[in-house]
């Protein structure tokens, strides 16, 4: 997908409205274990990324590539990971607006306006916003943030699958699989899972 595709059109007519903006979206909402991983993203309108999609529409070579080269181009970008005991203490909703304020609070230069993936604006962020469900499939901005997120985050999985190698988190990056819950009747819970993710089991 090229620079003239409808995700940088659609920043293009966001950018006319509002000036510079950042595309905000995060990756791990739905593991048992791990941080959720939030990214905030400026790109640079005279320097695009070809080729930036949904995550979830690439490959994993491809998104490691993609990954590499927006944070070589982007205007600014920030990674914000939270913690699992952050996520449960506040609850998964509202841990990821906490991590997605503060990946646009630490963006600089400051963007005035932001489009955020899904349904609802962080009610803390610094600048106005805009909701966008399915976000990181039309907006090229919010499909860059999608990759940092999702890409830093399967990084962080991969590092404890080093430290964890019987939970075999590198297979299903901590999600609910059949698996995944036969390892932790096995070999119980550690620091980076989430509890209130897991009351049914009885942690």
């Amino acid at each position: 997908m090229g620079t003239n595709s409808p995700l940088y059109e659609y920043d293009a007519a966001v950018r006319a409205q509002h000036g510079l903006f950042c595309g905000v979206d995060e990756a791990g909402r739905g593991p048992l274990c791990g941080p959720v991983c939030c990214a905030a993203v400026i790109l640079d309108p005279e320097d695009p990324v070809p080729g930036v999609n949904d995550s979830k529409k690439l490959g994993e070579k491809k998104r490691e590539a993609l990954f590499e080269e927006i944070k070589e181009k982007a205007i600014a970008c920030q990674i914000v990971f939270v913690s699992p005991q952050e996520i449960d203490e506040k609850n998964i909703l509202w841990a990821t607006m906490a991590g997605m304020e503060r990946a646009v609070a630490g963006l600089d230069p400051a963007p005035a306006f932001a489009v955020v993936d899904g349904n609802r604006v962080p009610p803390q962020l610094v600048v106005p916003a805009l909701a966008q469900v399915k976000g990181d499939g039309v907006c090229a901005s919010v499909a860059a943030a999608s990759i940092l997120a999702k890409v830093s985050r399967d990084r962080y999985m991969l590092e404890l699958d080093r430290q964890y190698p019987q939970y075999q988190l590198a297979k299903h990056k901590g999600y609910p699989t059949k698996l995944h819950y036969e390892l932790l009747e096995r070999y119980g819970i550690q620091p980076f899972y989430r509890r209130s993710f897991l009351k049914k089991l009885g942690y």
